[in-house]
């Protein structure tokens, strides 16, 4: 989990590019860039240590370009300013989710009673639906 500092750290590391948008908003999709594309250089962070850089190209592979660069796109506002903040936010948990560890499974065994247990209960099963049987 990422704290308050190294959120903040993160902001400054982070830049963005706007276009323009599709979608609602009639004249205004044809002249304000209301779609953001946030973009953050997963080498070049300073904030981020060389263990959750690994995280982040392992666990985010997908969203990251063959330069290096973390790209995230968001455009359901039609405000600029509302989705940058989207976008961060969603930034944000992307890379807390990514630094979370997995738990090791561990493997368990079914005891023996509890087979029995099981095989009882199929055989008398099978021979209630034996005894429903028409004989000829």
């Amino acid at each position: 989990m990422l704290s308050q500092p190294q959120i903040e750290d993160l902001k400054k590391e982070v830049s963005f590019k706007t276009s323009r948008s599709g979608g609602k908003g009639g004249q205004n999709v044809n002249k304000v860039e209301t779609k953001v594309e946030l973009l953050f250089s997963v080498e070049g962070s300073a904030t981020l240590s060389d263990e959750q850089k690994q995280d982040v190209k392992q666990k985010l592979k997908n969203r990251i370009n063959e330069d290096g660069i973390f790209k995230l796109t968001e455009e359901k506002s039609r405000s600029q300013f509302v989705n940058k903040e989207a976008a961060f936010e969603k930034f944000v948990g992307l890379l807390n989710k990514a630094f979370v560890k997995q738990k090791k499974r561990k493997p368990t065994k079914i005891s023996k009673a509890k087979k029995a247990k099981r095989l009882d209960s199929k055989k008398s099963r099978g021979e209630l639906k034996s005894l429903r049987r028409k004989l000829f």
